[in-house]
């Protein structure tokens, strides 16, 4: 039979080989100037890539067919596990997930390498150092303290022990893989800035080569965030979509960063400015992605979402401090290469407003950092473990996002370098006259918190804004081509992707802000109940008719039957369920999760978690929670998403044929 352990490990060396040969090579090349030497290095990268390729599928074979000798493999699957939560195992654990970031790094670098091998000759061979050093660090993390081919000490297992849960849900097979994607995207933008500053070649071509990069990763953040409060929200059984838990907060600061660049990026290509800025948010963004994984792998936070401690936190920590000294010191070295002779025309004007939205973008990453890192250097300091949960977070994130939301509305309507009262007065009326109206109407109709009417109020003004930008550009192209609206509306996107696709994502941050401003309506009860039991909530009322079993080779499951009622009239059933995932390791006890049931609605979802059963008297403890607007949250995103694919879509070639 195939020695799945020996292949893997051997092919592990060599790919570390392969990317250290990469990296010393690369650089070397790129200062003696040898072309010969940077294709070489290129060539090692490429194979060192296509050996972690085969290492994943050699660990997949053996996910599949129960390799049991291999300690990840009886760890993290079992015999009546389904097929595609073998596969999932892969990101399950914590040496499968790193082998798998290490696959799509080499995807990424090697694609990277492909597509830029004729342009940017400067940049090329530092391109490939970066790169290479990063991927050298992972297989290093793969052959010593997190190998996956490792093999058990003790014999042969018939079975393993099974996916952990709370994993065993249709979200495991894309919420990780899409929040990797993202992280691991933010290597290639922070590959090409470490190579313009060895290089010294700052101009802005290397920005224009990385903002599609960023942006990837960014897009895959967004659907890895977005995915990971989809989760929370149907797999935890709390009620809510967001904690401020510290691994979801490792994933949501690179983001931020990522989201400062993309806006900053925007002014360094129209006015030559915020050169060393740009640098700055390229290097936060990446250091973030190795501080979020150090906190998830290290052990050194709480969490549902994080691995177990190991001694991977140490080689994490020592390569993070390598990275920012190298990185701060290039930049330090650069700054003087860096000063730009742009400077702010006026405190009015667009750059002003993406300089302040740059701000506070950056502010509330390193808000969420302090916030999440504070726990542990005060145990490390004073021995007193102090802990921070959502109500600072939401003390300090809700003025920074309301005025995020604003700015959103503010900066397209501003002018580059200097605002008139005049331009001030024609595009913010109609805007500042919607917003002041709907904040009456909130204040009068519905509630007297003052960040329920601004979040609505701001909400509105940004709609009009959106409104405003469409509407007349759209009239423009149907007086001056003669186009009809629909027609018009097409082309006019599709002749500034970039512009109106961005516009996209404004209106579904809008569709998020009113879900998430939806949570201050939020009603929940827990409750102690028998078979035949009423309980009434605001205008639903619940019986709990009786409770079921069911149980095959893989699991148990017991589901509460509820009857529901909307203000007297017949409105649904509901069936939470409790599970427990048999183990098949003699001795060792089922694991339980919860399978909640959700009644979606746009005005509100009825949301239903078993949380126990008590056989001998059919009583059960029940979550019942009534969330009002948050099916918002997950439109939103969707246009979030379509927004960013429009501004991805590669641009047709519209030249004519001679």
């Amino acid at each position: 039979m195939l020695n799945i352990a020996n292949l893997g490990n051997w092919f592990l060396h060599l790919s570390a080989f392969l990317a250290f040969y990469a990296a010393v090579t690369s650089l070397l090349g790129g200062k003696l100037q040898r072309k010969d030497w940077i294709l070489s290095s290129r060539n090692a990268l490429w194979s060192s890539a296509g050996f972690v390729f085969v290492c994943t599928l050699l660990l997949v074979t053996a996910l599949v067919r129960g390799d049991f000798h291999l300690e990840y493999v009886f760890q993290y699957t079992n015999s009546t596990m389904p097929l595609f939560y073998k596969v999932a195992a892969l990101w399950g654990g914590q040496n499968g997930s790193l082998l798998w970031w290490l696959t799509i790094l080499s995807i990424f670098s090697s694609v990277a390498l492909f597509k830029h091998r004729k342009t940017n000759q400067n940049l090329y061979p530092y391109v490939i150092t970066t790169l290479a050093v990063v991927q050298f660090f992972f297989l290093v993390l793969m052959i010593f303290p997190a190998n996956p081919f490792a093999e058990l000490p003790f014999g042969m297992f018939k079975d393993g022990r099974g996916l952990n849960p709370l994993l065993q849900n249709y979200y495991m097979i894309i919420h990780p893989p899409s929040l990797y994607l993202g992280y691991v995207g933010m290597t290639v933008p922070f590959a090409f800035g470490m190579a313009a500053l060895i290089s010294g070649k700052l101009d802005n071509e290397w920005i224009m080569q990385i903002r599609k990069w960023t942006l990837t990763a960014w897009f895959f953040l967004s659907i890895g965030n977005l995915l990971g409060a989809s989760w929370a929200y149907e797999v935890l059984g709390w009620g809510g979509y967001w904690a401020w838990d510290p691994v979801e907060n490792a994933a949501f600061m690179p983001w931020l960063t990522a989201s400062a660049f993309l806006h900053s990026v925007i002014i360094q290509e129209k006015r030559n400015m915020l050169k060393t800025w740009n640098i700055i948010l390229v290097i936060l963004s990446f250091m973030l992605t190795l501080t979020g994984t150090f906190m998830t792998r290290s052990g050194i936070v709480s969490s549902v979402h994080a691995f177990a401690q190991s001694d991977i936190g140490s080689y994490f920590f020592v390569f993070l401090v390598f990275c920012l000294v190298v990185s701060v010191g290039l930049l330090i070295y650069r700054l003087p290469v860096l000063k730009s002779k742009s400077v702010f025309d006026s405190m009015i004007s667009r750059e002003s407003a993406f300089l302040f939205n740059n701000l506070m973008l950056v502010g509330a990453a390193f808000a969420i950092l302090w916030g999440t890192l504070f726990p542990v250097l005060s145990e490390y300091v004073r021995g007193v473990k102090i802990s921070i949960g959502a109500p600072y977070f939401n003390k300090i994130m809700i003025p920074i996002g309301l005025m995020l939301l604003l700015l959103t509305g503010i900066g397209p309507m501003i002018p580059w370098r200097k605002a008139t009262p005049e331009q001030l007065k024609k595009n913010f009326i109609w805007p500042v006259t919607m917003s002041v109206l709907t904040s009456i109407f909130v204040f009068l109709v519905i509630s007297h918190k003052p960040y329920v009417v601004a979040s609505f109020s701001f909400c509105m003004f940004v709609l009009c804004t959106i409104y405003f930008e469409y509407s007349r550009g759209v009239k423009l192209r149907m007086k001056n081509l003669n186009e009809d609206p629909g027609t018009a509306l097409v082309r006019l996107v599709s002749k500034n992707e970039r512009r109106y696709g961005g516009y996209v994502v404004h209106f579904g941050v809008v569709l998020m802000f009113v879900g998430f401003t939806g949570s201050a309506f939020k009603v929940e009860r827990e409750l102690q109940m028998l078979p035949k039991d009423v309980v009434k909530i605001s205008d639903y009322t619940f019986r709990y008719d009786e409770a079921k079993p069911f149980e095959n080779s893989h699991k148990e499951v017991v589901s509460a039957h509820f009857s529901v009622w909307k203000n007297g009239e017949p409105f649904t059933y509901s069936s939470p369920a409790r599970v427990f995932y048999k183990s098949q390791i003699q001795g060792e006890p089922a694991q339980p999760a919860t399978e909640v049931d959700i009644k979606r609605g746009l005005k509100e979802d009825l949301y239903f978690a078993l949380l126990s059963f008590e056989p001998k008297d059919q009583s059960i403890f029940v979550k019942i929670v009534i969330n009002p607007l948050v099916e918002f949250i997950w439109i939103g995103g969707l246009f979030l998403i379509l927004g960013t694919v429009i501004v991805m879509w590669p641009k047709l070639d519209r030249k004519k044929k001679a």
